[in-house]
């Protein structure tokens, strides 16, 4: 209790610091939100727990019943993490102090960015994983946030045993039981995890919901719809109409980055079965999911007309994992609520397809849409696109690129917490990666290097190639390592110095696009009191900071696009939450729009992690959060004209 103190009195003028200026970096009155904020909520929330197990023990420690031994390790798990975001905080008032009025990232190269990887690497975060897990969220997502600890510690440990994806699954159910009863083991377990398993068991994890056990388990409480059905697109190339003219057509080549032309599979829902998804040009495209075509029970079998309106949904998934039936549920859910037929696109995953891939595919799918509506249901008339995370990023990428290309942009635009900005930059809200178990900065930046390709050892998809697929291999090989070098040329003329240290390192380690840090010679940082050191893990982790150039193209990092590219973007819808690792992305987005007097809303859910969407089934906060994304898209098909600078915040 007296390092409880202790930590409290210093946190106290630190907290008092940043409530007096985090409202300038809002986007505006209306939405309190951004990063500095969010610590402030968090460390609250830490206290409010001591304060509640401090009047507990007072009042019942003289009790024939109470448990002394498992009171004392909650007091201690929360004096630790207490002393952790009392850490978080020093960090984020030199992020404060450094920063532009308004800026909350810090982009100076060797800043706290670099900084906060190396006090990453060696701080400890077992508590924030142990007893004190979820403590932020809202508390009824407490257990199943414990639930998914427990099985990916489980899972971690039978990982590397010859097993299948499920039999590692169902392996891992006998051995939970220790992890259950042991939070601190659960706590340095999952810390290990994290930090030191590779990008394929994350992959393999993820994508357990992909299974169909466990995809049929959560079907059953899904909403029926009448048409899921997985579509190939065949690899040819499409003629639209020129947006500026269409009198006029423009040629869209099918995608061809690293392996040449491939087809892409989308997934085609609707609540009601409608014109032109039973045709036979659809059918041949389709390949049935499970008795939803054969029209259950309750649903008329006449055919509704076209709908005027079209639903466009790109998933989340870092990049790396998922696919459209990991989302399934909530699409049933809003297909029946908008009453417009869904079309979600199975993109290639990091990191065997990095970036463009996805990015071609998504767009590809996106113009094959828009030309062959009357089959999906729809005369796309209003066209949105929507995604979370990963897949918000692609909306504002896709739709950038369709400016490029001259062609139709979508009426509007829906993104649930997107990655805007996928670089090493630090910002307040990526400080929570450091407890979030959802999205720890290791794993974030694994999905970075996958999708920009720095750690991508071999991109063959997994079908032959023809002739004509090789020879565009070949070709986009040729280019994108021509790209690759005058890129590196251009920043050796900008920087000899850099050049000449990559250049050593090259020579003397090989290619190696990442920066390492490693917890046996952490840097001092000397930003916190001379009184005061966080707690040190004793799990040593060697993470690879993604350091290449593509982070910083527009197309990966739309926040660092150029006004040209925005500037013609539709209107831009944003939903995120304000204890994501990302809030900071979509603040800086909406402003950056606001300032260019593009329309966009931003509204800030509290109380719930990074993919609440998927979650959307757990709770009352999760259901409501999906309400919201289901208002602002209803609000694209009604073509309400919004102000460019509303925005709202929902307390949850």
């Amino acid at each position: 209790m007296r390092q409880i103190q202790e930590h409290g009195r210093a946190v106290e003028p630190l907290i008092a610091g940043f409530t007096a200026v985090y409202h300038h970096f809002d986007l505006d009155a209306q939405t309190p939100g951004n990063g500095y904020r969010t610590l402030v909520k968090v460390v609250h929330s830490c206290i409010i727990h001591i304060l509640q197990k401090a009047c507990y023990i007072a009042s019942n420690c003289t009790g024939a019943f109470f448990r002394m031994d498992h009171n004392m390790a909650e007091m201690d798990a929360y004096c630790s993490a207490l002393c952790q975001l009392r850490a978080l905080l020093y960090l984020a008032q030199v992020l404060l102090n450094d920063n532009a009025h308004g800026q909350l990232y810090s982009q100076e190269e060797g800043g706290l960015s670099e900084r906060f990887v190396r006090e990453y690497t060696s701080m400890h975060k077992a508590c924030f994983y142990g007893r004190c897990l979820g403590f932020q969220f809202s508390p009824s997502l407490r257990p199943f946030l414990q639930t998914v600890v427990i099985s990916m510690v489980s899972f971690g440990e039978n990982y590397k045993k010859q097993q299948t994806g499920l039999g590692i699954a169902a392996l891992s159910f006998f051995t939970s039981g220790k992890y259950v009863v042991d939070p601190e083991l659960r706590g340095t377990e999952f810390e290990r995890i994290t930090q030191n398993l590779d990008m394929q068991f994350w992959k393999t994890f993820w994508n357990l919901t992909e299974t169909e056990l466990l995809s049929s388990l959560t079907r059953i409480a899904s909403t029926v719809v009448q048409v899921n059905v997985i579509l190939t697109i065949p690899a040819v190339s499409l003629s639209l109409p020129l947006a500026s003219d269409p009198s006029f057509s423009v040629s869209m080549n099918p995608p061809v980055a690293h392996w040449g032309p491939g087809p892409v599979k989308v997934r085609l829902i609707s609540h009601t079965l409608r014109q032109g998804q039973d045709s036979a040009e659809l059918l041949a495209l389709s390949r049935p999911e499970g008795p939803q075509l054969s029209l259950p029970g309750g649903f008329s079998r006449q055919t509704a007309p076209l709908s005027p309106c079209l639903l466009v949904h790109f998933h989340g998934g870092g990049f790396v994992a998922q696919t459209s039936k990991s989302h399934e549920n909530y699409l049933k859910s809003w297909s029946k609520d908008l009453n417009v037929p869904i079309l979600s696109v199975d993109y290639s995953l990091a990191p065997e397809a990095p970036f463009p891939r996805a990015l071609e595919e998504c767009f590809y799918a996106y113009c094959w849409a828009l030309k062959n509506c009357h089959l999906l249901g729809s005369t796309a008339e209003r066209v949105c696109l929507v995604g979370d995370s990963a897949g918000g990023n692609l909306c504002i990428t896709v739709s950038m690129r369709a400016m490029s290309h001259g062609v139709r942009v979508p009426d509007g635009i829906v993104a649930a917490y997107p990655a805007t900005l996928l670089t090493t930059d630090a910002s307040p809200s990526r400080l929570l990666t450091l407890i979030d178990p959802l999205l720890p900065l290791s794993v974030l930046y694994k999905c970075i290097d996958a999708y920009a390709g720095t750690s991508c050892q071999s991109v063959q998809p997994s079908q032959q190639l023809d002739t004509l697929a090789a020879l565009g291999q070949d070709t986009v090989k040729l280019l994108t390592n021509f790209a690759q070098g005058v890129t590196n040329w251009f920043h050796t003329l900008l920087d000899p110095k850099a050049a000449s240290s990559s250049s050593s390192t090259t020579s003397s380690n090989g290619p190696s696009p990442s920066k390492s840090h490693s917890v046996e010679k952490p840097q001092e940082v000397k930003e916190y009191p001379d009184n005061f050191e966080p707690l040190r893990s004793r799990c040593l982790v060697d993470i690879r900071t993604p350091c290449t150039p593509i982070m910083k193209n527009p197309f990966v990092s739309p926040l660092l696009a150029p006004d040209s590219l925005l500037k013609g973007l539709p209107p831009v819808h944003i939903v995120a939450s304000a204890l994501d690792a990302l809030l900071d992305d979509s603040v800086m987005l909406a402003k950056k729009l606001r300032n260019m007097n593009q329309p966009v809303t931003l509204t800030v859910v509290e109380d719930l992690p990074h993919g609440f969407l998927s979650l959307f089934q757990l709770s009352k906060e999760t259901q409501e959060a999906s309400d919201i994304c289901v208002k602002r898209i209803r609000e694209v098909f009604q073509q309400e004209e919004l102000p460019a600078h509303q925005s709202t915040v929902v307390y949850t």
